[in-house]
């Protein structure tokens, strides 16, 4: 008995030692504020691209004059127009040669040139854009390639280290770091369009160049595609923005199943709520979003929603704004069924919608 009475004691006191030691290496480690970015910068450059195109301009001057019937009974054709030269970023997403960048990096682009981390370069054919959400798809011919795998963009943490990696000023295969400053941004003017995304805010470095490029976590996998810079110059300045790795990965499959974007739709019209809205509608706290008109022919008439409902939450996803909505549809498909959470008359309900496509259907939108 006194054998085994020695035996836990001294088991007892190792673990003890074992548990203090550990805790006192943690608050160690927290007090250093060391964070090791070393193996996502090296898992990540191999999987970021650089991306050349090439486009063909005209303006209204070369209209007139080189443009129609005159030239083409003449000379036989309009002379060429001059071509140009852009640049960004693009991230390999499956090792048979799937890249996604920006769409604004391609678009119009008369032929598409991607190179590699180790300097391979070969022709990239465009599968399909999506303008909205500002991704695109891209496929190069090769097998085995390093990739990055998405991660949760909903579980980003504020405050949680970044890197953003890409080709910034024509300086191939460049990582800045930095933290998510804020989640479910809404830009309210992105490149003269009314922006219909929920980005991720960070003030990792990024500047021209970078567009197409990854934003990887400190496990080196996904949590966006780097898109946005605001600022008056469009170089750096604190603060720019990121399209969430959940987002582009529905665009991704989509992309590549049906060459364009399903997106899903309530149909319905918002009104964020402040507290000068709780106040003209009555409503007793400044949460949620009000349901200010509901379409007819759309998903939540359908299912029961009415104007002047309040919406909670959807799939259990708090929305307090446009951006938190958006931000939650932009990862569904037409077809797929959300439970929506809402107020009415002082009540709270749970229903579950349907989700449509912009025709009011669940079918299929192809090119």
């Amino acid at each position: 008995m006194k054998n085994n009475w020695n035996i836990l004691s001294k088991t007892l006191f190792i673990t003890l030692l074992l548990v203090f030691s550990f805790h006192h290496g943690l608050q160690a480690q927290v007090r250093s504020g060391y964070v090791d970015l070393t193996y996502a910068a090296e898992r990540s450059v191999n999987a970021v691209t650089y991306i050349k195109t090439e486009f063909v301009q005209k303006n209204s001057l070369w209209d007139d004059f080189f443009s129609g019937s005159f030239w083409e009974e003449f000379f036989g054709s309009a002379p060429s127009m001059y071509p140009l030269q852009a640049a960004g970023s693009g991230v390999i997403v499956s090792p048979d040669g799937y890249i996604l960048t920006n769409n604004h990096v391609v678009e119009d682009a008369v032929k598409v040139t991607i190179t590699l981390y180790d300097k391979r370069e070969y022709p990239g054919t465009v599968v399909g854009t999506d303008p909205k959400s500002d991704l695109a798809l891209i496929k190069i011919e090769e097998t085995n390639l390093p990739y990055l795998e998405f991660a949760n963009s909903d579980s980003v943490r504020l405050g949680e280290w970044v890197l953003a990696v890409g080709n910034p000023l024509s300086l191939h295969t460049t990582v800045t770091a930095g933290i998510i400053s804020a989640k479910a941004r809404q830009l309210s003017s992105y490149r003269g369009k009314n922006s219909e995304e929920s980005y991720l805010q960070t003030d990792a470095a990024i500047n021209p160049g970078n567009s197409g490029g990854a934003l990887v976590n400190t496990q080196g996998k996904l949590v966006g595609i780097n898109s946005a810079i605001a600022s008056g110059d469009g170089y750096f300045t604190g603060y720019s923005f990121a399209i969430p790795s959940n987002i582009a990965k529905k665009v991704y499959m989509d992309l590549k199943q049906y060459g364009k974007m399903q997106k899903a739709y309530l149909g319905l019209s918002m009104i964020e709520i402040n507290a000068e809205v709780a106040k003209e509608y009555n409503l007793s706290e400044v949460k949620g979003i009000y349901v200010a008109d509901v379409d007819e022919k759309g998903a939540a008439m359908q299912n029961g929603l009415q104007e002047g409902d309040v919406i909670l939450s959807i799939e259990q996803h708090p929305v307090n704004s446009f951006a938190e909505v958006l931000g939650v549809l932009n990862t569904k498909s037409p077809g797929e069924i959300v439970s929506v959470t809402y107020m009415r008359d002082g009540e709270k309900k749970t229903r579950k919608i349907t989700l449509l496509n912009e025709n009011g259907t669940t079918d299929v939108i192809t090119k």
